[in-house]
């Protein structure tokens, strides 16, 4: 049974959030506090952290830095602040999702078993040893989960690279964000394809030359994008 942790001040939502998770078959704590919702992550084992964004001592983008700098396991950002400011720096410091309040327990409930479902097939995944794509400066080694431009190492969040490996993996091809949200986050994007965008904006941040004019992840007007090979 996953094992999940929300740290949300609000205890109604909180509360609210456990009952629709423990009706799908998770095991859920709740803690109230930034700084005790810290401790929990840290020094216990959960498979999924929900964190809110505004939280008593500790906010929630200072408690996924150090979740990130510790553990690769799906964390989840809820908020009621919808700027596109809070969702990069949100991924930046390696959420894996950005939930905007309002939201359904059924949309909640959705990501989550589709955050865990990615991470456990990642776990458990067999891939032949040294699993490479090298393309123009770019080696992405598969087994690794690494990424070198011409011989530097990139460090990328687990969707960044998912991201980018699929596109690799699929040169020429044009893809809408709703079918990168799709294919990435495996669900529906729900009208929130923003996510898309800010990824790809740190991708090419990581894999540009110059961002301004990509030479790697091109932006196709009205369409969506490809990786030109």
């Amino acid at each position: 049974m996953s094992r999940i942790l929300i740290v949300e001040d609000e205890l109604t939502i909180a509360e609210l959030e456990k009952d629709y998770l423990e009706l799908s078959g998770f095991e859920v704590e709740i803690e109230t506090t930034g700084d005790k919702g810290l401790h929990r992550a840290i020094n216990e084992d959960f498979d999924l952290f929900l964190l809110d964004l505004m939280l008593p001592n500790v906010d929630g983008f200072e408690i996924c830095r150090q979740i990130r700098e510790r553990k690769d396991i799906p964390i989840l950002l809820v908020s009621a602040k919808k700027e596109d400011i809070d969702k990069i720096r949100g991924f930046g410091l390696g959420a894996d999702d950005y939930i905007t309040k309002p939201f359904s327990p059924s949309e909640l409930v959705a990501r989550v078993k589709a955050h865990l479902a990615r991470y456990e097939r990642l776990v458990v995944s067999n891939m032949p040893e040294n699993e490479t794509i090298e393309i123009r400066g770019i080696k992405i080694d598969k087994t690794a989960r690494r990424v070198f431009v011409n011989g530097e190492e990139k460090i990328f969040t687990t969707k960044e690279f998912d991201l980018l490996t699929f596109l690799a993996q699929n040169p020429n091809r044009v893809f809408t964000k709703e079918e990168l949200f799709r294919e990435i986050w495996e669900m529906e994007s729900i009208g929130d394809i923003a996510t898309v965008t800010v990824h790809i904006k740190k991708i090419r941040e990581k894999i540009e030359f110059d961002t301004a004019k990509p030479q790697y992840i091109e932006t196709i007007w009205g369409v969506g994008y490809r990786f030109k090979v």
